[in-house]
This record gives C-alpha cells, sequence and structure tokens, in this order.
C-alpha cells in the first residue's frame, strides 16, 4: 500500500498545480493518516509503543530505549532520524526526514508486527505534526527531553514551534491504551504542560537524579536509584538521555539494573559523539550538534585542545542562530574551520559569512566539506580532539534546487584518516 500511494502522489503532483493543491493539503494529509492506518489493520494498537520528542536528544534516546530492550531480549524496532530496525536487522535513515510521509510510520509499524515484534520506538518531530504524522500511533509512553529555539521558519514562531509539539503530548493524552506515561525533564521549564497531560503515570526525571557524576574523556559514570552506571558516551547531556531511556525501560518493566547493564554494552549510538578510530593518535569525533546549547554541550564534553568543523544546518532556516554558532565555536576551539553542509538554495558562502560574523578571531574557510575535514585532521596533534559537526547520519548534501550529493561524515573522516596514516 506505502508503495502505491507513493506512486501516485508522484504522478499527481506532476500533473496537479501547486495552487490547486495548497489548500487541500491539510485535509490530504488528515485524510492520508487515517486511511494508511485503516489499510494496515492499525498496527501501532498490536504494539506498545514509546514515542520520544524534544529539540535534543531525541534520536539518542531513542537508540538507547531500542539498545536497552533489544539487550534484554524484547522484539523492539525503532523509527528514528539514524536509522530504521525491526529487531536486530537495522538500515541507515536515508530520506533526510525523521518520519518519511505518505503512510511510511504506518508501513514500518505493519512491518514490525508481521516480524513479531512487541514494542516500537518512534521519533516523533514538531514537523512531522504539521502534515498528522502523529496521528494514529496510539502512544503508550512518551518521552520528552526538552525545547529550544529551532524550526521558527518553518512553524512561524518559537510559540506555534512549542504548540507544535504539545501536539504530540496530545495525542498521547487521546491513545486508547491504557496505562500510559509521560516521561520529561523536569529541567525544562516547558515540561510543565507535559507533566500536566492526563495519563496515569509520571516519570519527571532532572541531572540532579544522577549521583556521583564522573564526567570522564570518552564516557561517563553516575548512579540512580542506587545503581551504577558506566557508558562509553562522553557529556552530562548523555547522562539526561540515559535517565530518560531508563524511565522508559521501567515503564515497560525493566529494572534499572537491566539497563545500566545494557547500556554498558553499548559501544556507540551513530553520528551522535561517535568516535571514529583508525589507530591515530588523536580523537576524532562526528556528531549533530544542530543548536548552539547542542555545540557548546559537545566542545564542554572533550576537554584539551579542539580542532572543530562545522558549517550550519541548512540553508533557508534557522538563520538567526549562524553567528552564535559561530561565537560559540570561537571561544571553544583551538582552530575553527567553516564548511558547506547544506545551503539548499541559499549562498553556501554568505552562510558561512554570516558564522564567521559571530567570531573574534579569523576562522579558516574551506568550502569542500572533505577538503575541510582532511585539513583539521593534518592540524591535530597527539591528543587533540577533531570535532566534524552539524550532519552526523545526514546521507546527503543539500543544494539548490533539491539536489542531493550522497555524503557520509564518518564515512570520508575513515577515509582521510587511512590516506593520513598511509603517509606515516
Amino acid at each position: 500500500m506505502y508503495g502505491f500511494v507513493n506512486r501516485v502522489v508522484g504522478v499527481l503532483k506532476k500533473v496537479v498545480p501547486e495552487p490547486l493543491v495548497r489548500p487541500l493539503r491539510p485535509l490530504y494529509h488528515r485524510a492520508l493518516a487515517f486511511l494508511m492506518a485503516l489499510s494496515y489493520g492499525f498496527p501501532a494498537r498490536k504494539l506498545i509503543v514509546i514515542g520520544v520528542t524534544g529539540t535534543k536528544g531525541k534520536s539518542t534516546v531513542s537508540d538507547l530505549i531500542y539498545a536497552t530492550l533489544l539487550d534484554n531480549g524484547y522484539a523492539v524496532a525503532v523509527a528514528s532520524t539514524i536509522r530504521f530496525a525491526i529487531k536486530d536487522q537495522s538500515e541507515p535513515n536515508l530520506f533526510k526526514m525523521t518520519m518519511p510521509g505518505r503512510g511510511f510510520i504506518q508501513n514500518f509499524l505493519h512491518r514490525a508486527v508481521q516480524a513479531g515484534c512487541t514494542h516500537a520506538v518512534v521519533e516523533i518531530t514538531s514537523e512531522s505534526t504539521l502534515n498528522f504524522r502523529h496521528l494514529f500511533l496510539d502512544l503508550d509512553a512518551l518521552v520528552f527531553t526538552n525545547l529550544q529555539k529551532e524550526h521558527i521558519e518553518s512553524h512561524g514562531s518559537f510559540e506555534k514551534y512549542a504548540a507544535a509539539k504539545m501536539k504530540i503530548g496530545e495525542s498521547l493524552s487521546a491513545s486508547p491504551k491504557r496505562p500510559r506515561a509521560i516521561i520529561a525533564n523536569a529541567d525544562d521549564p516547558a515540561s510543565a504542560p507535559y507533566m500536566a497531560l492526563p495519563v496515569e503515570k509520571k516519570f519527571p526525571f532532572s541531572y540532579t537524579d544522577a549521583k556521583d557524576v564522573e564526567l570522564l574523556p570518552g564516557q561517563v559514570r553516575f548512579t540512580f536509584q542506587g545503581v551504577r552506571f558506566h557508558m562509553q558516551l562522553p557529556g552530562s547531556f548523555n547522562i539526561m538521555n540515559a535517565v530518560a531511556a531508563a524511565n522508559a525501560a521501567r515503564f515497560v518493566g525493566l529494572s534499572i539494573e537491566k539497563s545500566a547493564a545494557a547500556l554498558a554494552k553499548l559501544k556507540r549510538v551513530p553520528g551522535r559523539t561517535e568516535r571514529i578510530d583508525a589507530g591515530q593518535a588523536f580523537n576524532v569525533v562526528v556528531d549533530y550538534a544542530h543548536t548552539p546549547d547542542s555545540l557548546a554541550a559537545l566542545y564542554a564534553a572533550y576537554p584539551g585542545r579542539k580542532i572543530c568543523v562545522l558549517g550550519n544546518t541548512g540553508g533557508g532556516r534557522d538563520t538567526w542562530k549562524r553567528s552564535e554558532m559561530g561565537r560559540i565555536a570561537d571561544a571553544s576551539c583551538a582552530k575553527v574551520i567553516l564548511t558547506n553542509e547544506d545551503p539548499y538554495d541559499e549562498d553556501p558562502r554568505a552562510i558561512v559569512n554570516a558564522m564567521a560574523a559571530g567570531m573574534k578571531r579569523m576562522p579558516e574557510i574551506i568550502m569542500d566539506r572533505r577538503a575541510a575535514i582532511c585539513a583539521a585532521l593534518r592540524a591535530a596533534r597527539p591528543d587533540d580532539t577533531v570535532l566534524v559537526s552539524g550532519k552526523g547520519t545526514d546521507p546527503f548534501i543539500m543544494g539548490p534546487r533539491d539536489m542531493k550529493t550522497p555524503w557520509s561524515d564518518a564515512h570520508v573522516v575513515r577515509e582521510e584518516l587511512q590516506r593520513l596514516l598511509a603517509e606515516f
């Protein structure tokens, strides 16, 4: 059904003028959400569905919940910005969007049910609510990580962005499942309406829930609910991600001890503080870091001398943060290399210049992203950390007129490291 609808819509987009389509789009998306769920027999009703939303951390939290449940023998699926996985079969998300349209998510949940899954973790974005893709997910639980300034152009204002996020909370309230649970970051003032949702179980979490914290190079240790956690993921933000995931696992019925044991085995989350090791004498990390707060947190997680490669999260949107991202990099990094990322129809050099405007020092500007990564690796000294941020697992560099250039920061870093090491 998903493939058929995809083909039909593709044809209609070519023959029906855009002005005729625009006023009918909300009705079309809402009707399509219902019809696709109906055609697959409302698969979410046959699963325990945990939604994850927020500005930052939702992809990592989704992956941590998935890894925890999978390690403990659950038949679980996950749909996120990073990947689509059913049990232990995983494929990268190549759509350049978290929740693809035209009934994709219903098709995915149907396939999960057919494969014998009992649980599903679904990352849900504010953008998806504009097209009603959050409907008919029949949530059992929702994790809210935080709310930061983002997607202002696409939503119209921060208030509208927050309201779009809250629609996901409202869908939890409307779910026919029982019991329902909200798991929300109590440190974020925006969590208040989520914690006020009329659901049966509530799990507020806070950084203060973590005791005896040790922030170590490339890893963290802390105690939560009397249980010691040791994770091969860096930074205080990953403590919050782990506590959120452990609370979601508690809702499912897993003990804190089992969550700690599962997370201790996790070596990486693709594109999220992902360490690339080819035997070099310095650290190299690939990360998404798409907001000023997340960029600052990333840099804080790696003490010592840093060489930082960054662009911005895309042309035509969130222009307010460009100079701020440049300012943070300038204050945190020994060397900053600005480069191209996803310019879309905007002049990529103008984006980079806007970032440079926030810096006191003159950055090195290398518009070719591979060349920028290569230059950063060659500038690294033993024990330095090279941080390549902005794209994470994004599979394309997006250019004008929707031109897509296949891309992987992690793959390019590995290739350039191998070339560099071969010279010695």
